[in-house]
């Protein structure tokens, strides 16, 4: 049986039918079973499988008592097999959204303050202009963001350019924003009319904590260890507004984005920027590697990439 492989034979001599029974056969273990499901007669089901090994030039099943097993070349066929069907969906998909007008939900995923800044105003623009598009939204912090979008949870990803973020390797990702981490602290500090502060002093000024398995508390603990200072902040808090509001009062420092504060904020705060190599951050935008996007969430995807300056 064995032969080269010909893509012209098998085009020509192969319909999708006989390649959706392949399948069948290979998820069912029984050329019975599967010939039930695709509704054709088990001689016929037989008879279809072993053209196609003719065809392909080698044995796609093992036969036993109980049934078939593929080989190891029926399983590298079921594999491409599966990504064509996929491809049908994939068409399938894309063309009802443009007859039936750009439907469907988006799963979007980002950090809370990337949101705040950024994304709750993109989701906005986004409903006026497609509003049969549903858009599933999730927080989490950095390294979680990376993850559900590595593990295909959600379509569209926007999230911090950390290096060496776990799942980075199966993302597609583009620039999207740059931000600026600042020092906040209160007006009349010590601190509020330097030109710029290092970690180090804000750590001497009991240096608010937010969310302590974030990225940015992460750096804040090597930039801590780095000088042989201890971080063991007296505030530990979930969300940078609660940091800003202990600023407020005069309970310590604290770091968050700039343009996070309200202008009422900065009738009793002021920003200092920080002076650390990462306090520049660039934000990106990040689609699963090799994974199609719907119609919808290419223009969520195309909108979002229109910003970057």
């Amino acid at each position: 049986m064995a032969g080269t492989f010909n893509t012209i034979h098998l085009i020509r001599q192969v319909d999708l039918f006989t390649l959706k029974l392949f399948l069948t056969v290979v998820e069912e273990g029984q050329v019975g079973r599967a010939a039930a499901r695709e509704n054709i007669a088990a001689s016929a089901a037989t008879k279809r499988i072993q053209d196609l090994e003719e065809i392909v030039g080698a044995q796609l099943f093992e036969r036993n008592p109980r049934g078939v097993v593929p080989t190891a070349a029926g399983l590298v066929f079921a594999r491409h097999v599966s990504g064509i069907f996929g491809t049908f969906e994939d068409i399938r998909r894309d063309f009802a959204e443009f007859t039936e007008g750009v439907r469907g939900t988006i799963r979007v995923c980002s950090t809370g303050g990337i949101i705040s800044l950024y994304l709750a105003r993109e989701i906005a623009e986004f409903a006026r202009g497609f509003p049969l598009v549903d858009i599933d939204l999730r927080e989490g912090i950095n390294n979680e963001v990376v993850r559900a979008l590595a593990a295909g949870e959600v379509d569209v990803a926007v999230f911090v350019d950390a290096p060496g973020t776990p799942g980075l390797d199966e993302i597609e990702t583009q620039p999207y924003r740059v931000d600026r981490l600042m020092a906040v602290v209160a007006r009349g500090h010590a601190l509020a009319e330097r030109e710029h502060v290092k970690v180090t002093e804000l750590l001497e000024h009991n240096l608010i904590g937010i969310a302590p398995s974030t990225n940015l508390m992460g750096l804040v603990r090597k930039a801590a260890a780095d000088a042989g200072v201890e971080f063991t902040p007296k505030y530990n808090v979930n969300s940078v507004y609660a940091a800003a509001g202990l600023v407020r009062v005069n309970q310590g420092v604290t770091i968050q984005p700039e343009n996070m504060l309200s202008a009422k904020d900065l009738d009793w705060v002021t920003t200092v920027p920080l002076d650390e190599p990462w306090a520049q951050r660039r934000l990106m935008v990040g689609t699963k590697r090799g994974r199609s996007l719907t119609v919808a969430a290419r223009n969520f995807a195309a909108q979002l990439l229109a910003r970057m300056p």
